[in-house]
């Protein structure tokens, strides 16, 4: 999430598989300058290979499964909530590298501007989602993420506070209202039904924030050390390229689109999807979807296809 400085040979993710290192080809002396090369010195696994060269490799297949993702929704345009301008603004994913052990404060709830601890939260939903202007349709994790955020939070610091600000609560999936439950009673999480009109902030950095609140109709301020974004799930911008290619439909939001009552399939026999490629979902509902395009796809590999 480019929060903090690393070297041009860093591992991608500790939870990468296989668990290996990569070289970040923008940052490369030798790939950028033509000079350096101490790696190849220093490594006693031989592991540096600058001949290598991108390859084309052309393979007869039976089916294809499309698992491409999504992207987070920029919310820079949306200028009312100040992100990138103002200092202690950042996004929910942000967040989560912020709070992570391999984090850029090793996983101390900090201000990255100033380095002063969060004792207050906000956390905005919908940004970007539901949203006319934007993306109209829900994000479906986003108030999961929220109430887990808040969880995680209070867990670093006894002492912090979270407010989550959101037009209502969509938690749908088994367990998770008490989950939303059991965030308020044990881990004080408040929820504050109304829209953030506007974010701004006070000389010390603290954001400022402006929201109705639904209930009583009333127009309030809020400050608090971080505000949390929650930001849309969006197509990533090639896949408009790769539906090309592969000769299927997207729908109305850019997404690949399937049939109601065949999720998994595409416009096109024998092309599958699953995940957030065809619509915003979260990890369970990612890995039940991926066993069904799998079992499809063995379908048609080996002939069983009714």
């Amino acid at each position: 999430m480019e929060l903090r400085r690393r070297g041009a040979i860093y591992l991608y993710f500790l939870q990468a598989i296989p668990m290996v290192m990569t070289i970040d080809r923008a940052h490369c002396l030798y790939l950028t300058r033509g000079v350096c090369r101490i790696c190849e010195k220093v490594c006693t696994r031989e592991a540096i290979d600058f001949e290598q060269t991108d390859i084309e490799i052309d393979l007869n297949v039976g089916a294809i499964i499309v698992t491409v993702g999504f992207d987070p929704f920029d919310p820079t345009s949306l200028s009312e909530f100040g992100y990138k301008r103002l200092r202690n603004v950042m996004t929910a994913l942000e967040y989560e590298r912020l709070i992570c052990a391999t984090g850029p404060t090793g996983g101390q709830l900090i201000r990255l501007s100033d380095r002063k601890p969060v004792k207050k939260i906000a956390f905005i939903q919908c940004v970007g989602s539901r949203d006319v202007k934007n993306n109209p349709y829900c994000s479906t994790v986003c108030c999961m993420h929220a109430a887990k955020e808040a969880l995680l939070a209070r867990e670093h610091d006894p002492n912090v506070q979270s407010y989550v600000f959101s037009m209502d609560v969509r938690a749908h999936g088994k367990g998770f209202q008490q989950y939303i439950a059991r965030g308020e009673e044990e881990y004080g999480i408040r929820y504050v039904r109304g829209r953030v009109a506007k974010i701004s902030e006070n000389l010390e950095g603290n954001p400022i924030i402006g929201y109705e609140e639904t209930f009583g109709s009333i127009v309030e301020k809020m400050e608090v050390d971080l505000a949390v974004l929650a930001t849309s799930f969006v197509p990533r911008p090639d896949t408009k390229d790769l539906a090309a290619v592969l000769g299927v439909e997207l729908d109305q939001y850019g997404f690949f689109k399937t049939a109601h009552l065949a999720p998994f399939n595409s416009t096109r026999k024998g092309i599958f999807v699953c995940g957030c490629c065809r619509e915003p979902v979260d990890i369970p509902e990612s890995v039940a979807q991926a066993s069904g395009a799998a079992a499809k796809a063995a379908e048609i590999v080996t002939g069983d296809q009714p």
